[in-house]
């Protein structure tokens, strides 16, 4: 406690002294531009990860930056999520998971918990999903290259449940929403970013950062007709740093 005092007075002294205009400016409201999806993990700051100041990212954090299905569960997810994109036209969101998650581990041996952590197991059972498609998916995986499966497979399960929320699935309709999964690397420091088109996590390309509004989509008359998306083959575990090619 004395350290978190002795942080107090320093940001006092130091960051409220030199940033007035600022917290002035975010007292009559706030803009920020992301949602940041991402783990309650001490080692993951979504602020220091990107650099960003205060005011610049709405943040939900959990035990395994777990997102249930609408109406899946009464906790403050699904509150904050409406809120973001109907109170705060938020237009990007990012689901961040982290290298060496105690959560995905805990999901391993669920049934180990219901007894001394009964509200932890209760709330990974939300990730059921992930725990089943790894385990069928991945029979080779074990270790730490299972916890790391299971991670970046957890993100794109995520994602998923994000678009059954009524919010969601309207404002990526319209073309007012996109989505993003990353992983971030406790051990490095690296992010990887999921790629749809390749199926796989890879090393952002910073040289094609676009900074371009997203534009509404305009109306249109009578229905599409639907479109059947083939199935794509599971790949494998890479074994670099760079690149982790998942199911998704």
């Amino acid at each position: 406690m004395k350290k978190l005092i002795r942080g107090l007075d320093k940001f006092k002294q130091s960051y409220v002294a030199s940033h007035h205009d600022l917290l002035e400016q975010l007292s009559h409201g706030q803009k920020p531009r992301v949602l940041f999806i991402c783990c309650s993990d001490s080692r993951v700051d979504p602020a220091l990860i990107t650099q960003t100041d205060i005011g610049e990212l709405f943040v939900i954090r959990n035990a395994g930056n777990i997102i249930p299905p609408y109406g899946a569960a009464n906790g403050g997810e699904g509150g904050t999520i409406e809120y973001a994109l109907e109170g705060l036209d938020i237009r990007q969101i990012i689901v961040c998971g982290h290298s060496h998650c105690g959560a995905m581990k805990g999901l391993l041996k669920l049934n180990k918990l219901q007894s001394k952590m009964p509200l932890v197991y209760d709330w990974l059972k939300h990730a059921e999903s992930t725990r089943r498609l790894v385990h069928d998916t991945y029979p080779h995986c074990q270790g730490e290259e299972l916890v790391e499966t299971l991670v970046a497979e957890n993100v794109l399960v995520q994602i998923d449940n994000l678009q059954t929320y009524p919010v969601v699935r309207s404002r990526l309709h319209q073309g007012k929403l996109k989505i993003y999964g990353w992983i971030y690397n406790i051990e490095n420091g690296e992010v990887l970013a999921y790629d749809d088109t390749k199926h796989a996590y890879v090393q952002p390309d910073y040289s094609l950062i676009d900074e371009t509004p997203l534009k509404d989509h305009e109306a249109v008359e009578g229905c599409p007709l639907p479109i059947t998306a083939s199935s794509q083959g599971l790949s494998s575990w890479y074994g670099n740093s760079d690149t982790f090619s998942v199911s998704g």
